[in-house]
């Protein structure tokens, strides 16, 4: 406590150090190289001080009443791992990525991509599912997709999920088609199942059984495939859902994959980011920590914070 209330006084200090050195007739250098010190301790201190402030206050002050409950996804969502955390709060890679495109030789051909690659739309017909793949995969690494798809563009058997690089693309009736088979693993977004060597192999997420039916999908919805661990698991409202398969093929290719049975269906790609083994960088985690402890109700105050425009900037970036 007493480092946090000494954060106003330390510009004080700097200035009368300042004094001193000019007094002793010290060289120019050595006053810059104690000044630059100097301010980066009072940076620091000043940073730390208001956090600690603005947290504590938030803290202490009772919430105003609402009539809206907290979201249910919030109330089920699963403390990602350290990695994950970072990486769905980093800053999205250019849309040019080619990882944000739909592979236009490997989709059903009642489906044809839309939106310079980022969309594929299916054509209304009737009994068939159809299923279309990214252009490129993935072979090791953590990673996280954006799929776009208007509920209401929907109805049953649209599935989202993985395949590799032998996904089935089309099937006569209507079926859970990422997920027939033992290359495709899918969530099926109006039922909640998931889909995998055509079985259905469970309920997702796994709650607390507080809500009753199939939750509510929004139109936004994140893959985070870690290939390294053979994981697959989706985050909606900025809320990790968990892991919801296990045991994915490592070293080898996986796409991401949609089918639907909806006519006039649209649904967009978009890589957002990912990485590799390594663990994620100190600035990374120090951008993590300073946005987590101003919560997102105060993300974009980043101009009270006492620090260079360039590191504002670095923590207003995000999707």
């Amino acid at each position: 406590m007493l480092m946090l209330e000494c954060a106003v006084p330390a510009a004080e200090v700097a200035r009368q150090c300042e004094r001193d050195f000019i007094e002793q007739d010290n060289r120019p250098d050595d006053i810059l190289t104690v000044l630059l010190g100097l301010h980066c301790d009072w940076m620091g201190l000043t940073l730390c001080r208001w956090l600690f402030k603005s947290h504590s206050v938030k803290r202490n002050t009772p919430s105003p009443p609402s009539s809206c409950s907290p979201s249910l996804y919030q109330a089920i969502a699963v403390t990602p791992s350290l990695r994950l955390a970072v990486l769905l709060d980093s800053p999205s890679v250019p849309l040019s990525d080619p990882r944000s495109q739909w592979s236009p030789f490997h989709m059903s051909p009642n489906m044809h991509v839309c939106d310079s690659g980022s969309g594929v739309c299916r054509t209304r017909v009737e009994q068939s599912s159809d299923a279309a793949r990214g252009a490129v995969g993935v072979k090791s690494g953590l990673h996280v997709w954006e799929i776009l798809w208007e509920p209401g563009q929907r109805g049953t058997h649209a599935l989202i999920g993985v395949s590799t690089k032998h996904c089935p693309l089309q099937m006569s009736g209507y079926t859970a088609l990422v997920g027939a088979d033992a290359q495709t693993w899918g969530w099926e977004l109006s039922s909640n199942q998931l889909w995998h060597s055509g079985w259905q192999v469970g309920q997702y997420p796994v709650g607390d059984e507080t809500w009753q039916g199939p939750l509510k999908v929004p139109e936004r919805v994140l893959v985070v495939v870690d290939v390294d661990a053979g994981m697959l698991g989706y985050a909606v409202n900025s809320s990790f859902l968990g892991v919801a398969f296990r045991g994915l093929p490592r070293g080898e290719e996986l796409y991401p994959a949609v089918s639907c049975v909806w006519g006039g269906a649209r649904v967009r790609l978009r890589y957002l980011s990912g990485m590799g083994r390594d663990p994620p960088s100190l600035l990374s985690l120090c951008r993590l920590s300073v946005r987590q402890t101003m919560g997102t109700d105060r993300q974009t105050q980043t101009d009270r914070l006492p620090l260079p425009r360039a590191l504002q900037h670095h923590l207003l970036a995000k999707y």
